[in-house]
């Protein structure tokens, strides 16, 4: 009886698993342009932002794919919030595509196609990745897109998908540097299993190639920038292992990869690739997993980067449900297949409930989100504290603002500054940190500085008078990184050369 039923259930056409893979991204997408306008920017996005009006092949903190989608987007769309957010929107849209053709790569039909790309969604990082556009969200795309493909040449599949590969390789190289650690990975599989056999043809390496050219636009600004990228990446491992941020790394996959309820299917789709004499064709997969696993955790990595390693090992515990499945009875099958059901619908309410940008600020929603991270508390204030900023400023005698700069701390704040300063008259902010450090202080040196996210011990060694002028005030209560030195300062007098101190003002975060 099991074969029939097997028939009767998946079908043996691939065209509507197809369309309804199709139907789920698009949902998927429409989902993330209907709700990612509900609060504002975040603070990385601010940074994004500015740095999209400023369009270069490098920036000190990542590459400079990210800043071109906004960039692109926003011309499209204009510079909404949901434009900005869409190019994040599109990408875990397909990576739910694909994560379901990686599933029928691995031999599953409809259901297993479909429960592994609605788990995909149901992952509270793909489902955050979404709602904002951060290197992250590209950086996800990628890795599922590298995993289809070394499944389509594990099947033997042309072997011109090599070259698709390597510009897969290289655009995750022009978005995030740890796609370096997927690149090795996939090195490792190649290596481990029959796919090594293909490195005697020039295709793979045809497909280096590819990657490279792609990358090397990046690669000769780092050079000509003293691959600056290394300082900051130092400066921000150093941080994150003073404050706690890279322990645990192990145990973090365990909630991270795909969240609390799912985290049984991606285990047995890694036990499955790694260990079952059926999987053996697709043991690739395996061993990139295990392979960035290990280079993340020997790096002293957060948690997170190894994100984007998960939906294939869904896709691959999908399969493996759908085989148990269907070797049941009937009705116990259909019990099997409401099961499933039921916790994927439990897992995508829980996401939607941390991950997604619905609930007011304020109330329990926003409360049992903030409870997991902190992720929409930094995009509440920016339009705030600029109209503060913005009182201070004209508040000035108007010689005295013709020679005023606004000095920001974070980038956050130079961002917001930049994104909303214009319709309050404000100048451009000057920062040391980052990028906007190559930027400088101006045509003319600054006479006058008003100086944003510092404090009172901070600011008593600075070599100029500086008063307490304002203060940011949050609203609704939300506490973030701004209401933690909310001080807005004014310095005159300033006993400094700008062209001597500018150089010692750089700094990473």
């Amino acid at each position: 009886m099991a074969t029939p039923h097997f028939r009767l259930w998946h079908g043996a056409l691939s065209r509507p698993a197809l369309g309804l893979l199709i139907a789920l991204a698009l949902a998927r997408l429409l989902l993330h342009l209907l709700t990612n306008g509900q609060y504002g920017f975040h603070r990385d996005e601010m940074a994004v932002l500015d740095d999209a009006r400023h369009l270069a092949w490098g920036y000190v903190a990542y590459p400079p794919l990210v800043p071109f989608l906004a960039h692109a987007s926003m011309q499209l769309f204009g510079d909404s919030l949901t434009a900005f957010r869409a190019p994040s929107a599109l990408a875990q849209a397909l990576a739910l595509l694909f994560s379901g053709l990686i599933a029928r790569e691995l031999g599953g039909h409809r259901f297993a196609q479909a429960v592994a790309a609605i788990a995909v969604a149901c992952v509270p990082f793909s489902m955050l990745a979404g709602s904002m556009l951060q290197y992250t969200s590209p950086d996800y795309l990628w890795w599922v897109l590298a995993a289809w493909l070394l499944l389509k040449l594990a099947n033997g599949g042309d072997p011109r998908w090599w070259l698709a590969l390597g510009l897969v390789i290289g655009l995750g190289m022009m978005t995030r540097y740890t796609m370096l650690f997927c690149a090795a990975g996939i090195v490792v599989a190649v290596l481990a299993t029959p796919l090594r056999r293909q490195l005697g043809s020039p295709w793979p390496w045809v497909g280096v190639l590819v990657s490279l050219l792609v990358f090397a636009p990046n690669a000769w600004w780092q050079w000509r920038h003293d691959f600056i990228y290394l300082d900051f990446v130092q400066h921000i491992h150093a941080r994150d292992v003073r404050i706690g941020r890279t322990e645990d790394f192990l145990v973090g996959q365990l909630m991270l990869g795909a969240g609390p309820l799912l985290a049984w299917l991606w285990l047995i789709g890694l036990g499955w690739l790694a260990f079952a004499a059926a999987a053996r064709p697709w043991r690739a997969l395996a061993w990139l997993y295990a392979a960035a696993l290990l280079l993340f955790w020997l790096a002293g990595a957060r948690d997170y980067y190894l994100a984007p390693a998960y939906p294939m090992l869904l896709a691959a515990g999908a399969v493996l449900l759908e085989r148990g499945i269907v070797r049941l009875r009937p009705r116990t099958a259909i019990a099997a297949r409401g099961a499933a059901v039921l916790v994927l619908l439990a897992a995508l309410a829980t996401s939607a409930l941390v991950a997604l940008p619905v609930a007011p600020i304020g109330s329990q929603g926003w409360q049992i989100s903030r409870s997991f991270h902190d992720n929409f508390a930094e995009q509440v204030g920016w339009p705030e504290l600029v109209a503060q900023v913005a009182a201070v400023y004209h508040a000035l005698p108007d010689a005295e603002r013709a020679r005023t700069a606004i000095y920001a701390n974070n980038y956050g704040e130079a961002g917001a500054i930049n994104r909303y300063g214009p319709a309050h008259g404000l100048p451009v902010a000057i920062s040391g940190i980052n990028s906007y450090w190559a930027r400088g202080y101006g045509a003319l040196p600054p006479t006058t500085v008003i100086v944003l996210g510092d404090d009172a011990e901070g600011i008593a060694d600075t070599p100029a008078t500086c008063t307490l002028a304002g203060r940011v005030r949050i609203p609704h209560g939300v506490e973030n990184e701004e209401s933690g030195h909310p001080d807005i300062y004014v310095c005159r007098d300033l006993r400094f050369d700008w062209a001597k101190a500018w150089p010692l003002m750089r700094s990473f975060g």
